[in-house]
């Protein structure tokens, strides 16, 4: 039987510290963004475009398939 192995997250950023901040977040979004090129001009009007839980929110739709957000 094959199976296929449970994907486990490469990067982990910790929202309690230093990396939970937004700006820290929008900067690691830009520079994801850009590597798969997405918009990220449309990425950061929708992290900007209410309170910290929602850029949270973004930042998980967009890259949650390879980061981790802890809290």
């Amino acid at each position: 039987m094959i199976v296929q192995k449970e994907m486990k997250s490469m990067i982990n950023i910790d929202l309690t510290g230093p990396q939970g901040n937004v700006f820290f977040l929008i900067g690691q979004g830009v520079t994801f963004c850009k590597q798969l090129k997405l918009d990220e001009k449309e990425f950061m009007k929708k992290m900007m475009s209410s309170d910290y839980e929602n850029s949270v929110r973004v930042f998980d739709e967009y890259f949650g398939d390879f980061v981790t957000l802890e809290r």
